[in-house]
């Protein structure tokens, strides 16, 4: 039987990371099934869903402060089990953009968790406009809808809803 364990890590960025930890992980008879990876500011952050037998897994799990202090990382490891399947759920694309200011991922996250709506990824940045320099925010993300939303009513008050916020805003069907 399979066993999942969520890794997390966080340190200084540095190249070979990620072939660092994979190497570690495939020569201790590991899968890594999803991953997460991203530079923020200086630091480079990392999730892992990683399979294995769960003496495999156990022995990562207790190997992880000499991990530690071998990469110069901040580990954190849980066992977790694979995530059901949602047949009956529809991946739908959100994208904002505005002038970057305080509580923009507060605000729409709310939107969503108000209707009870599953926020499955969700990715923001900050860059600066074409010619004016001014800070723009980014938030992408991926929702799951299920079958009795009627996605007509809510794109309709999403979309008034970031109006009222000064949003840039659409609401897609992922294509995958």
């Amino acid at each position: 039987m399979m066993h999942y364990l969520v890794i997390s890590a966080l340190g200084k960025d540095r190249p070979g990371i990620v072939n660092q930890l994979s190497n570690i992980l495939l020569d201790a008879g590991c899968n890594i099934a999803e991953s997460r990876m991203a530079v923020l500011g200086g630091e480079f952050a990392l999730m892992l869903l990683i399979s294995g037998q769960e003496e495999t897994l156990g022995g990562i799990k207790q190997r992880l402060a000499e991990l530690e202090s071998r990469m110069g990382l901040t580990l954190i490891a849980k066992a977790t089990e694979p995530r059901p399947a949602k047949h009956s759920m529809a991946p739908y694309q959100v994208t904002v953009v505005a002038m970057d200011h305080p509580g923009i991922v507060r605000n729409v996250s709310q939107f969503f968790s108000g209707r009870d709506i599953n926020i499955e990824e969700l990715d923001t940045e900050t860059y600066a406009a074409a010619h004016t320099g001014t800070t723009m925010f980014s938030l992408s993300m991926t929702i799951s809808l299920t079958n009795d939303v009627v996605l007509s009513e809510l794109r309709e008050e999403f979309l008034d809803f970031c109006d009222t916020l000064n949003l840039d805003a659409t609401l897609t069907p992922m294509r995958r």
